[in-house]
């Protein structure tokens, strides 16, 4: 009986040795160097600089020279230069297959907390849960934390990050929301506003239709991680419903704002022509006022000439002196005649002169 468990102690022991022996060959420790993007760390193991990719994570690329930076990418390479800074030392452990085609070592890496970092990136909404090969190790609590970032709403779960898919499908709905909740346009301009505003809208809900709608196994799929299928399927109809109904407003309303237009121009061309005849109006009844008033002036200045000559005649004849009163002129004086002597000689009229011969006289 001692024996038999000395045999057994010294069998479990063996098996014991031979799970550490193994356990020690499927891990390693090293040095971080520096960090490559967010799912991939240089380390140097025994002074040898290898690339490490971290397992059953994939972050969103910044790197290929021939796929524009993604969402979220460079914000997970920084949390993993924070989570792995350089100098610190981690811990490696390797699952399955060893390396990838890429010729990059692909492990599980623990940090100096022994964190697993894979996971710490999915839980940070940063990086989503993803199988290579045959390596499914890690796969389990990437997926946890996978879920829990999406509980969170954290990083690609997040609708306060411009970039992510539920931030685009949110900004599309409330884009929509807005332009159904607008006042009645009462005028061209303000249709005209309003088609904008739809059609904003709809360019915000077709690109967020596009992305919802696209093939998950396409080389952005990592933005898709937000959504299941199901979530995305319910989204997609959603957004397709109202994209329809919006495309219908939006045709209405620009039906609205030709109609709009033409009754704004047929009413500004009313006023123009109102005016027109009211300014004609005006015109001739300025016209007949000044024709008025200058027949008034005339005849005005007529009676003041009038009445000045009236006044300067009688001022004239007031000037005129007085007549006075009439004296019939006196007559002639003519002194008078001697009265002639008494003739005591009757018949006799003066002396006489006779001529020669005493027949002829006259007086003398």
């Amino acid at each position: 009986m001692r024996k038999l468990l000395i045999g057994s102690t010294a069998a479990a022991a063996l098996v014991a040795g031979s799970l550490i022996a193994a356990a020690a060959a499927n891990a390693d420790s090293g040095t971080v160097v520096r960090v490559v993007d967010g799912d991939t760390v240089v380390v140097s193991i025994n002074n040898n600089d290898q690339t490490i990719r971290l397992l059953n994570v994939n972050t969103p690329e910044t790197k290929d020279p021939n796929k524009p930076t993604e969402c979220l990418g460079p914000e997970a390479s920084e949390y993993l230069k924070q989570a792995l800074p350089a100098g610190s030392k981690v811990r490696l452990e390797f699952d399955v297959e060893r390396h990838d085609k890429y010729g990059r070592t692909l492990a599980g890496v623990f940090n100096a907390s022994n964190q697993l970092v894979n996971a710490e990136i999915a839980r940070k909404g940063l990086g989503v849960p993803m199988v290579v090969g045959e390596n499914r190790k890690f796969l389990p609590p990437v997926q946890a934390a996978h879920d829990e970032a999406r509980k969170a709403g954290e990083g690609l779960f997040a609708e306060s990050i411009e970039c992510t898919l539920p931030a685009k499908v949110a900004a599309a709905s409330e884009a929509l929301a807005s332009a159904e909740e607008a006042a009645p346009a009462t005028t061209s301009s303000a249709a005209g506003a309003s088609a904008s505003t739809w059609a904003s809208a709809l360019v915000a809900a077709k690109a967020a239709h596009d992305l919802l709608s696209a093939e998950r196994d396409s080389e952005h799929s990592i933005i898709w991680a937000a959504y299941s299928t199901g979530e995305a399927a319910s989204k997609l109809k959603a957004l397709s419903d109202r994209i329809t109904r919006a495309d219908t407003t939006l045709n209405q309303v620009k039906e609205q704002q030709k109609t709009l237009a033409a009754a704004e121009k047929k009413a500004e061309e009313e006023r123009k022509a109102a005016e027109a005849k009211a300014a004609a109006e005006k015109k001739a009844a300025e016209e007949a006022a000044a024709a008025a008033k200058k027949a008034a002036d005339e005849a005005a200045a007529a009676e003041q000439a009038r009445a000045a000559a009236a006044a300067a005649e009688a001022e004239r004849l007031r000037n005129i002196p007085a007549p006075q009163p009439y004296v019939p002129p006196a007559p002639k004086y003519v002194a008078p005649q001697p009265a002639a002597p008494s003739n005591p000689y009757p018949g006799y009229t003066g002396p006489r002169c006779y001529a020669p011969g005493g027949k002829t006289w006259r007086p003398c």
